[in-house]
């Protein structure tokens, strides 16, 4: 299990890695590494480690003895007066486990030592695929960029076109005056990109817990297409290999030694004491010894084991419970990657080359006169809505991803992508 959650870790999600001469970007694997060394919640499962050793280790020991000292027969009255008739007593006393129960206690221990590492493998799977989450979200706003300013550049050329048409008096200045609007929208949304940019880089710095200082490295961009997924019902044949269920399985362990140090209780522990009494009357000596058994402990018992075995029994339909909200969950998942991998293939093969034609032929018959501004401004609207649209597609298909990744413990690379989704 910890292997393949170390292979899932590494490559939760893989991204297209667009590197340049001048700076390598600041990719996942950057990020995961940072997780995985300084988030809290992972450090914190090295003291609750040596907590729990500690706690095995004083599950392993036995009872501890006693030395005990009576004194009997002084400051009286009559015969008694003085120490004369004074007794003492000097005794070892314990007690002696019976049932097993130092055995059940150490097997508790054990349990809970073993399920702390099916937890820290689960807790960090959460972390990383929270991490990959915000890095597609800073990936998808720096990707918006390029679409901004591709759409800023083309409303300046409607803008300097229709301010052409309006000095030539052949259209009003109304049309220059909203495309030249247009243009400060534009800019708009390119100023506001960069603090949603600085937002998202400290969303995601905030997971190692490091200052946010310069400027928002560049990061790795989203990928074009999802990897090949296995059919709906192999993926689902795979939660029972999920971290939420096996760590089912150890707690399971868990309540099972439980149950075992509950029914060790109805054999009841012996106490005993060994020791030597001096009379002072006489200096004679005398050995004395002393053996108890409580009565009635395994009726006694008899609650607590009942409520071991029911928690026990409980858990099984608790996991039954689990298992079929993550299939739910995974079904879903699996929807939204087919869905939205259909959706953006359409939009790159299909809708965006006929907008991108109509957009140049809308140019043409704008400055031959036989086209209005607003038609023209409208079909560039929708090529910048269309192109938002892809990607929005193609990060909801690797939001959906991680979630199936995160859900199954498995990890699909890029090398598994679909045939012809890329160019």
């Amino acid at each position: 299990m910890s292997n393949r959650l170390a292979a899932l870790a590494a490559g939760l999600m893989v991204l297209a890695v667009a590197t340049g001469a001048a700076a390598q970007p600041f990719t996942l694997e950057d990020a995961h590494e940072r997780v995985v060394q300084f988030h809290p919640d992972l450090r914190l499962f090295v003291p609750r480690r040596e907590g729990l050793e500690a706690d095995a280790r004083a599950a392993a020991l036995r009872p501890a003895l006693e030395a005990q000292v009576d004194l009997e027969n002084v400051l009286g009255s009559g015969p008694l007066q003085g120490t004369r008739s004074a007794e003492l007593t000097l005794s070892l006393a314990g007690v002696l486990e019976r049932g097993g129960k130092r055995e059940a206690r150490r097997a508790l221990a054990a349990a809970r030592i073993d399920a702390l590492s099916v937890q820290r493998a689960a807790k960090q799977l959460d972390l990383l695929a929270e991490a990959t989450r915000r890095y597609v979200d800073l990936a998808a706003l720096q990707a918006q960029r390029p679409l901004l300013a591709e759409d800023l550049a083309q409303r300046r050329r409607i803008a300097h076109a229709a301010r052409q048409r309006f000095a030539a008096g052949a259209a009003p200045e109304a049309s220059a005056l909203a495309a030249e609007a247009g243009i400060a929208q534009a800019e708009a949304r390119l100023a506001t990109l960069d603090a949603q940019q600085a937002a998202a880089w400290r969303r995601l710095s905030l997971l190692w817990g490091a200052p946010v200082e310069g400027p928002v490295p560049e990061v790795t961009p989203v990928p074009e297409s999802p990897p090949a997924l296995p059919t709906l019902a192999e993926l689902t044949a795979r939660i029972a290999e999920s971290p939420e269920l096996l760590a089912f399985a150890d707690e399971a362990r868990i309540r099972e030694a439980r149950l075992r140090l509950a029914e060790t209780e109805a054999s009841p522990d012996a106490d005993w004491s060994v020791g030597v009494r001096r009379l002072q009357d006489g200096s004679d000596t005398g050995l004395v010894a002393g053996f108890s058994l409580p009565l009635g402990t395994r009726r006694r018992a008899e609650p607590a084991i009942a409520a071991a075995r029911a928690e026990r029994e409980a858990l099984g339909m608790q996991r039954e419970s689990a298992a079929l909200q993550l299939e739910a969950v995974a079904v879903d998942a699996w929807s939204q990657v087919e869905s939205g991998a259909l959706q953006a293939d359409r939009l790159r093969t299909e809708v965006l080359p006929r907008l991108e034609r109509a957009a140049a032929q809308s140019e043409r018959a704008y400055r031959a006169g036989a086209l209005s501004y607003l038609e023209w401004a409208a079909v560039q609207t929708d090529i910048t809505t269309s192109r938002f649209a892809l990607l929005e597609a193609r990060v909801a298909t690797q939001r959906a991803l991680i979630e199936l990744q995160r859900l199954t413990a498995e990890s699909w690379t890029a090398s598994d992508a679909r045939e012809g989704d890329t160019e």
